[in-house]
């Protein structure tokens, strides 16, 4: 089904005089999540979002769908049991996102370290029972050498070994833009650039739909729902300030990540990379590989700011670099060899008891407990002692932890779904890898919620847009589709790069064969299958969003720019004023992300 700027007008139309069944404000991925579940179980279905599809948070993650293997820290089992279980589920719906790549864990001899050697092999071993993670895939431990023969330019003093656990890495972006794909396919509307700005109700005082704004006409229109749900993520307070019936207090805390590009020849890493800071302040610092570059992050402070535009700050640029250059002490990475950045906020919940599975309490463990916890998980896994022995030390290190003022490093990524007493639902906090299971939970709530019986889909085996991929045959399947780019004349390279990105999705990709001037034919594919079936609607959302060329192909960006600007004021049959302001646009979201702000001062 076509998914382009034509259907969004026809839609905008449509959706003012039907009786929506479910209206989901919020189009990051949980709001795509809740809206591709909705649809498929036969719910008369609308989303709307006021920026692009997963410009607000969820295109802004460290792109990984991990299983959180520091809640083991803290030992919040629950959280890691949830989180790598749905870790598998979103692997089965969207094989051709989420992607392993075991994760290097070096262990350092220093105060406030996560772990020891000890505690990380158990806490891998209990990390991949709940995965249920063995084979090729399964922990290991590295010895101190065999550490740094992997990753020579890595910090020694002080480092005593590691260990490598199954971790996926993902395009956050794609994953949101997928699963509201195969939400219109199912019939839900689906409108970006379009902004909630009261939420109405009925004679009863009941929530019966949105005044909603389309923000590139400045149309007003209103849509009628039986069910309103808030999906906004770090918005979800001000969503629900809409309602002037919400009697629930604000929840949010937001706080902001950072994340920083360099070439990989700056900083070679042949695998992710997970360490402590260094500056026993409670955080870890990724560094992963991806598409000829090396990122690094992330930052973790509270976020008071602007929430449609978080910036990376000099503090944060000094604070990575600070760490990175530490423990790869021969990189000096200088500002001046950042590529690009990227600044996101987390939907954090101020209170940690939202969810069924935050997991428990949020603060430290004294190394006591932490130790008889270790203990007496090594005895489980080693089946010397029971499971209700592992619950009572657990239990007894809850009661510990300090319930005063928390750092936001330590605040659980738990999930919340309330409902007010006009009927607003608000689903909140959660992580990426939990959008599938938060939905579900949500989706239970808005059955109840309708009078019309739903048989609800088994959304642990229904694929999202491009995902009718065997699960278990992923490179393989992949290797076929790119075959089919190659017999249409692409490269090798190009081909496997559409595929990846597209997944089962290629074969329609390449019917948009129209060449584009000054476009690769790579390029003129993905543009024009971004613009009928994608529904891009500016420079920034394809080069940001659809495709990662300002974050990690910025070598090519310059050259692409006008080519794409010009092919889409034709599509768009922009004026010339409307193409300048989108080139100025354009040209201030590289800038940020280049910092070349910072660099100039």
């Amino acid at each position: 089904m076509v998914f382009s700027y034509k259907t969004r007008n026809e839609e905008i139309e449509k959706v003012q005089n039907e009786d929506i069944d479910v209206f989901v404000i919020g189009g990051g991925i949980t709001g795509a999540g809740v809206a591709v579940q909705a649809a498929a179980s036969g719910m008369k279905t609308a989303l709307v979002e006021m920026q692009d599809f997963a410009e607000g948070t969820s295109s802004r993650s460290t792109k990984l769908v991990h299983g959180g293997i520091r809640y083991l820290k803290t030992f919040d089992v629950e959280v890691v049991s949830d989180t790598v279980k749905e870790r598998a589920n979103v692997q089965r719906i969207a094989p051709h996102i989420p992607k392993p790549d075991p994760m290097l864990l070096p262990i350092y001899d220093e105060p406030g370290a996560t772990f020891n050697m000890f505690s990380v092999k158990v806490a891998m071993d209990l990390y991949d029972r709940l995965a249920g993670v063995s084979g090729k895939y399964a922990n290991y431990i590295l010895n101190k050498s065999e550490v740094l023969k992997r990753e020579p330019q890595l910090e020694k003093e002080g480092l005593q070994g590691g260990g490598v656990y199954l971790d996926f890495r993902n395009n956050d972006a794609r994953l949101v833009i997928e699963n509201i794909k195969k939400a219109h396919e199912d019939g839900a509307y689906a409108l970006n650039k379009a902004k909630v700005e009261k939420i109405t109700h009925d004679q009863e005082g009941q929530v019966n739909g949105a005044e909603v704004k389309d923000l590139l006409t400045g149309k007003t229109f209103h849509i009628s729902a039986k069910v309103v749900i808030n999906t906004s993520g770090p918005w979800s307070d001000i969503v629900r300030n809409l309602d002037k019936k919400d009697d629930l207090s604000d929840q949010m805390r937001p706080t902001k990540g950072v994340h920083l590009v360099v070439d990989k020849e700056k900083l070679n890493v042949p695998q992710p990379t997970y360490f402590d800071t260094g500056e026993n302040d409670g955080r870890m610092i990724f560094v992963v590989p991806r598409e000829d570059k090396t990122y690094f992050g992330t930052t973790d402070t509270d976020y008071h700011g602007d929430l449609n535009h978080p910036t990376v700050t000099k503090e944060d640029v000094d604070y990575l670099l600070r760490i990175v250059n530490r423990r790869y002490p021969e990189a000096n990475i200088s500002l001046d060899d950042i590529e690009s950045s990227w600044a996101g906020l987390r939907p954090l919940i101020t209170a940690n008891g939202g969810s069924d599975y935050n997991g428990g309490g949020s603060g430290k463990l004294s190394d006591e407990s932490f130790n008889n916890v270790v203990h007496t998980t090594k005895e489980y896994l080693e089946d010397k002692a029971k499971r209700d022995e592992v619950e009572k030390a657990i239990k007894e290190a809850d009661s510990e932890q300090d319930n005063g003022e928390v750092d936001p490093s330590q605040v659980s990524r738990g999930s919340s779904l309330e409902e007010a007493s006009d009927g607003l639902l608000t689903l909140s906090g959660g992580k990426i890898t939990d959008y599938r299971l938060m939905a579900e939970g949500a989706l239970k709530k808005i059955q109840e919620k309708l009078d019309k019986p739903f048989k609800l889909v088994d959304s642990k085996k229904y694929p999202v847009s491009g995902g009718d991929i065997d699960p278990e045959n992923v490179d393989e399947e992949i290797a076929q589709l790119a075959q089919q780019a190659q017999d249409k004349g692409l490269n090798e390279k190009d081909a496997l790069y559409l595929a990846n990105l597209y997944g089962s999705n290629l074969p329609k990709v390449l019917t948009y064969d129209e060449p584009v001037k000054g476009l690769s034919k790579r390029d003129s594919l993905s543009l024009n299958y971004a613009l009928n079936e994608e529904l891009v609607l500016t420079p920034v959302d394809y080069f940001m969003r659809r495709t990662n060329f300002i974050l990690f192909i910025r070598d090519e960006l310059d050259a692409l720019e006008q080519p794409v600007i010009d092919k889409m004021a034709e599509f768009y049959q922009w004026s010339d004023e409307q193409k300048v302001n989108y080139q100025k646009e354009l040209a201030e979201v590289v800038a940020e992300s280049d910092l070349k702000e910072l660099k100039e001062d």
